[in-house]
Parts: structure tokens; C-alpha cells; sequence
């Protein structure tokens, strides 16, 4: 790779607006940037391709996919975390909050969930540690109040870590996503095959286990994310009172709160709202929650989140691009907005003295096609 690289007659996305015009990346950092359409001698000529701050990931699962392909099968951890990290980049994140639960269940009640978080942190930051990975990695705690080894798990955590993100998930039957048993019904069955008997023995296990340590370990949960350096976020909300609730702990980040008195009162107390991009292509939320784009359109959606789709953050953002009529507006949901939210004040927008996290796309038929993916400018796909 050459020191300089000048992307030149590109569609700049910058935060004041799209614009015609040329990025210089050298040293990592984003060195100039010139309006108009004028090609100098070395630059790449962009052809009016779209240039775009690199996308930035605060919730994906897909780590935990590729660990675990199937539901019986177990990948070897090194192996899924360079799949992940190249998925990731080829998608145009170049940094991402790897979400890893924390709190398990060991005991009965149908289905339970074993311990992984802290050796998986471990590995992910020994990869890291011998630059294995293309592009900037970071750690989202997702706290399982529900659950019976959630303390126990978190003490395992350090400043060290990289934890930026923490938030707290009750995934207890009967509220907050899983708040229609029915729906949790034909999910928890279709997913694990469980009979009607098995379920309804789970729901109850869960429930007595939820109402017995939910307060400590919520409690438990906001302390760490203090003691850790996190940015606190929350899971689900649903009403008012969950709202309320998050706002007390002092949670900045809300991740997809499931209606839209929830998503408006989590602005009225200055947390901002991330969905799910997923729900935005997909014109609705598989959860039968509120639409992202009905969110979108009420002004009160601030972050995009790829979840369980990489490719989906940039197509959303593309799509959120022609609901809004504001490009620029719409690519700050998936680069400025998660950059502010999480703290990260040196990316997230093109301009000089900026990192050099950048992506080239063109689109077709709407639908974004990547050309070019530089981390610390890097091109990493």
C-alpha cells in the first residue's frame, strides 16, 4: 500500500452534506480533503462512487455465530474470530462492539446457557494483541439479569478488557421482547423443538428465577459497567416504566426499546435509540415490535445496529438515506451517532485529523456494492 492514498471525484459524505470532491489518507489519519471533481495525478478516480466514514457496530451476534454454527456444533474459537473480523470488514464495519452474554444457566428449566464470556474475551484480545484482526475490535457485556452466575461472571472483567459497552437483557417470558408468550412460545419451539410440556415447565422456571435476583443483578450489572468504564445501555424497553427504570441506573443507550412510547420517552430522558437494520430492510420487526422505520419517521431513531445481519448496516443505512431524503443524516446513524454514543471521538466522520476508517460504495438498484474498505487506512477489503 502506498503511504498517500487520495480517493478523487468521489460523492463525499460528510457531516454537513454530500458533496463532490477528494479524501487524502496518510498515516492512518485522514490528511485533506478538497471539494470538486478534479483527479490529481496518482489519486484513484472514484467515478462519483459515494466515500463514507467506516461503518461502526455497537450490538452484532455474529461472533456468536460463527462459534457456534449449529446449535450442537462448537468452532474453534481463533478460527471464528478471523471469519468474524473479515465478515465484518468486507461489510464495511471498521469497529465493532462484539457482543458476548454474561450470566448463564446451569441448572434445569429446559434450555440453559453455558459459561463462554471470559475465555472468549480472552482470545479475542489475544488475536488482537497479534494483529490477526483487519479492523478495530471492542467489547459489548450483554448482562442476563435472568440468570444465575451473572455476578460471578462479571467479576471476571477488568478496565483492561476494552468493555465499551454493557447492557442489561431480561429475557424473562412474559416482558420486554418475550412480552407475548404465544410468540415466545412458537420461537422457543421452533428454535429447540421443545414440547408443550417442557415449555411451559421453562416459563415457569424462568419466571421464579427472574422475580428472585433481578434487583442484585441489575445492581450488580450498573456497578461493573461503572468499574469497567462502559457506557450503560438497556435492552427491550417496552413501557414507560422500563424507561424510567433505564434513566434512574443512568443509561445513555437504548437498544431496541420494542414500542413507540418507549422509544419516546427514551429521548425525553436524552437516551438515545438504536434499532435493528434488519427491521428497517425488512419493513418490520420479526418480533412483531415496532417497525424501525415507523421510528425513523417519528425522528426518533439515532443509531443503526447490523444485529444478526453484517450486510445489513449499510444497506439500512442506504434505505434510511431515501425515507429521510438526507444521505448525510442517515450515514451518521451507522458512523457519528455510535462514535459519540460509545466515546470513540477520533472516527466516525470524514475530516481531517480524523482515523482513516473509510468506505467506497456505489449503489445498484439500491442496494449498496462496496468498492473499498480502509481501516487506519488500511484497505482491509
Amino acid at each position: 500500500m502506498p503511504d498517500t492514498l487520495t480517493l478523487a471525484n468521489a460523492r463525499l459524505i460528510l457531516p454537513s452534506g454530500a458533496v463532490t470532491g477528494a479524501i487524502t489518507l496518510r498515516g492512518g489519519e485522514i490528511v485533506e480533503i478538497a471539494t470538486g471533481p478534479r483527479v490529481p495525478p496518482g489519486a484513484v478516480d472514484c467515478a462519483g462512487d459515494y466515500v463514507a466514514p467506516g461503518l461502526i457496530e455497537l450490538h452484532t451476534d455474529n461472533l456468536e455465530r460463527h462459534i457456534r454454527p449449529r446449535p450442537s456444533a462448537h468452532w474453534p474459537h481463533d478460527a471464528a474470530i478471523v471469519a468474524h473480523d473479515a465478515e465484518l470488514a468486507a461489510c464495511g464495519i471498521t469497529t465493532v462492539f462484539d457482543a458476548i452474554r454474561v450470566g448463564s444457566i446451569e441448572g434445569k428449566g429446559g434450555i440453559g446457557w453455558s459459561r463462554y464470556a471470559r475465555d472468549l474475551a480472552h482470545e479475542l484480545l489475544e488475536m488482537r494483541a497479534a494483529a490477526a484482526l483487519k479492523i478495530s475490535h471492542h467489547i459489548h457485556l450483554r448482562a442476563e439479569i435472568c440468570s444465575e452466575t451473572l455476578i460471578e461472571e462479571l467479576a471476571q472483567f477488568s478496565p483492561e478488557d476494552r468493555v465499551g459497552i454493557l447492557s442489561l437483557m431480561d429475557h424473562t417470558p412474559g416482558q420486554r421482547q418475550f412480552a407475548d408468550i404465544d410468540q415466545y412460545r412458537t420461537y422457543m419451539k421452533g428454535k429447540h423443538g421443545l414440547s408443550e410440556e417442557v415449555f411451559m415447565d421453562h416459563v415457569a422456571t424462568r419466571k421464579a428465577l427472574g422475580d428472585r435476583v433481578r434487583d442484585a443483578h441489575e445492581a450488580a450489572a450498573v456497578e461493573a459497567a461503572q468499574r469497567l468504564g462502559a457506557v450503560l445501555a438497556s435492552h427491550d424497553d417496552t413501557t414507560l416504566s422500563h424507561v424510567v427504570r433505564s434513566a434512574g441506573h443512568g443509561i445513555a443507550l437504548a437498544e431496541f426499546p420494542t414500542t413507540k412510547e418507549a422509544a419516546r420517552a427514551c429521548h425525553q430522558h436524552k437516551i438515545k435509540v438504536m434499532m435493528g437494520a434488519p427491521n428497517l430492510i425488512r419493513g418490520g420487526s420479526h418480533s412483531g415490535n415496532v417497525a424501525a422505520r415507523d421510528l425513523a419517521e417519528a425522528d426518533l431513531l439515532d443509531i443503526l445496529s447490523s444485529d444478526y445481519v453484517p450486510a445489513a448496516l449499510l444497506y439500512a443505512a442506504v434505505k434510511l438515506g431515501e425515507i429521510w431524503d438526507d444521505m448525510a443524516q442517515a450515514m451518521a446513524t451507522v458512523s457519528a451517532a455510535p462514535a459519540q454514543a460509545t466515546g470513540l471521538m477520533d472516527r466516525g466522520r470524514l475530516a481531517e485529523g480524523m482515523r482513516a476508517d473509510v468506505i467506497r460504495f456505489a449503489t445498484v438498484k439500491g442496494v449498496p456494492a462496496l468498492r473499498g474498505v480502509w481501516s487506519a487506512g488500511t484497505r482491509v477489503a
